[in-house]
């Protein structure tokens, strides 16, 4: 965190604690300079800050004033999906989501991509660039079918964080998380079969389900401590489902990080109705606290647990890495992969081994938690402040996607082609549902950076919000 982002963070910590009221005037650029023995252009930079998250209100010729501000929304409500297994819908949604290219005009507050534009990602470049200068024939060639070694020895220990201990050979590196989840749902599920899912579920579990001819039932799901494990007990006792398919830690789209309690309650269920569990755990490197929440496979003891993750959502996502743990699906596992994607791309694994064993991933995992955490903070004050009242907002603990919900008779479908017209892409929430539900809810992201062209955007979503929801006279 840089010396104006912490000043920032001090004023901001002050006026929610009431010590400068609504509409108090803040101490001169000049005082607060003196008073934290830093430069005037710093203190600039947090009112700046502070500003663009509207917390703050500059007067000419008077200074900075604490702006009046409105309630913070709350957090959405346990959800309530149909209990009953269906076939997945939405393909078309979800393509004309995901299809919009990196380089277009359109400002795209709907994908899940990360900021690949950090500084602290440059090493990854010389590392790429490094192997291919000094023609390292391993780039070339095929290497084995788990995958490089020296990247599975990497992953095995990071994993340390998150209460495993693996070793390499427990390790299988896939072609992205996608590929580690479809992967995943074949070893453990035939056609016909159902997997229960949460509620709202990330549109790429869906699709998967979909591709496979697999059944899914969607499982309440609490927007603080995750999905309903009663609601999954009564689905457990009422249908033949195999297994179920999650994301505890910095969930997408939701936000929340499943209590440590309340995994290892899974785990027990999975273990009295002898039910696989898919933990995709893309996001939890990026959790805002320390350490790292735990994953649902530090509980397991008996191999039940695949945990499937990638360095698409902390590093890149056209490295195309990603790796299971498949516990005693192991087997299973890399029969799949043989026949389905068979040996992974050599050259960007060696690369990011190389860039983790250089110490250069937990730096850059640093600097990525607090840039995300600051973006969290200015795009829920522009949520607050250009829409309308009656929302509900998610409150992520990691990662860079946020949940709103607009109120239920609203159509996010019908207002993403509205906002297209002007070059704004949303993703709408029935992407995120089995039957097609939530359409009154939307998934942002929040990596995108806080200039004029992302607070404009916003302004201009709020508005049309705005709109939709009055009536015509």
């Amino acid at each position: 965190m840089t010396r104006y982002q912490y000043l920032a963070s001090l004023l901001e910590r002050r006026i929610e604690q009431g010590l400068y009221q609504s509409g108090e005037r803040l101490p001169s650029v000049r005082a607060l300079s003196s008073e934290h023995g830093v430069s005037i252009s710093t203190v600039q930079q947090a009112y700046h800050l502070l500003e663009t998250r509207q917390l703050i209100m500059p007067q000419p010729r008077s200074g900075y004033f604490v702006a009046p501000r409105k309630a913070t929304p709350p957090v959405p409500a346990l959800t309530r999906p149909a209990q009953r297994p269906v076939e997945i819908t939405q393909w078309a949604s979800v393509l004309e989501l995901f299809d919009t290219p990196v380089d277009s005009a359109i400002l795209n507050f709907g994908d899940g991509t990360p900021d690949v534009n950090s500084p602290s990602i440059k090493p990854l470049w010389k590392a790429m660039s490094r192997l291919c200068q000094h023609q390292d024939m391993r780039v070339m060639n095929y290497d084995s079918i788990y995958g490089v070694p020296a990247l599975r020895e990497q992953v095995a220990r990071l994993t340390v964080d998150s209460g495993c201990q693996l070793t390499t050979d427990d390790i299988v590196i896939t072609t992205g998380c996608q590929a580690a989840l479809f992967i995943s749902v074949r070893a453990v599920c035939q056609p016909g079969d159902i997997i229960a899912v949460e509620s709202p579920a990330f549109p790429g579990t869906m699709q998967i389900l979909r591709g496979l001819d697999v059944r899914a039932i969607e499982i309440p799901t609490d927007a603080v401590t995750g999905i309903s494990l009663e609601a999954l007990e009564l689905a457990l006792d009422q249908w033949p489902i195999k297994a179920v398919m999650l994301v505890p830690n910095c969930n997408n789209p939701l936000g929340f990080t499943m209590p440590d309690a309340r995994k290892k309650a899974l785990v027990t269920l999975a273990q009295r109705f002898d039910l696989a569990i898919i933990e995709d755990d893309a996001y939890g490197e990026l959790a805002y606290e320390y350490p790292r929440p735990r994953t649902i496979k530090s509980f397991d003891e008996d191999g039940r647990v695949l945990l499937c993750c990638s360095f698409s959502k902390n590093l890149a996502p056209g490295l195309r890495i990603g790796w299971i743990a498949p516990g005693r699906y192991l087997e299973r596992v890399i029969h799949i992969k043989y026949i389905s994607t068979g040996y992974s791309m050599a050259h960007p694994q060696l690369a990011v081994a190389e860039f983790i064993a250089q110490g250069h991933y937990q730096p850059h995992l640093r600097r990525m938690r607090a840039q995300y955490k600051c973006n969290l903070d200015v795009f829920t004050c522009w949520v607050r402040h250009y829409f309308p009242s009656g929302i509900c907002v998610s409150r992520p603990q990691g990662g860079f996607l946020m949940w709103i919900e607009l109120p239920e008779s609203f159509d996010t479908l019908s207002l993403n082609r509205e906002v297209r017209k002007v070059g704004i892409s949303i993703a709408a929430g029935s992407l995120f549902s089995a039957s097609g539900k939530y359409r009154n809810c939307l998934r942002l992201n929040y990596a995108l950076p806080f200039n004029d062209e992302t607070g404009n955007g916003l302004r201009i979503l709020g508005e049309t919000v705005s709109r939709m929801m009055t009536p015509p006279l």
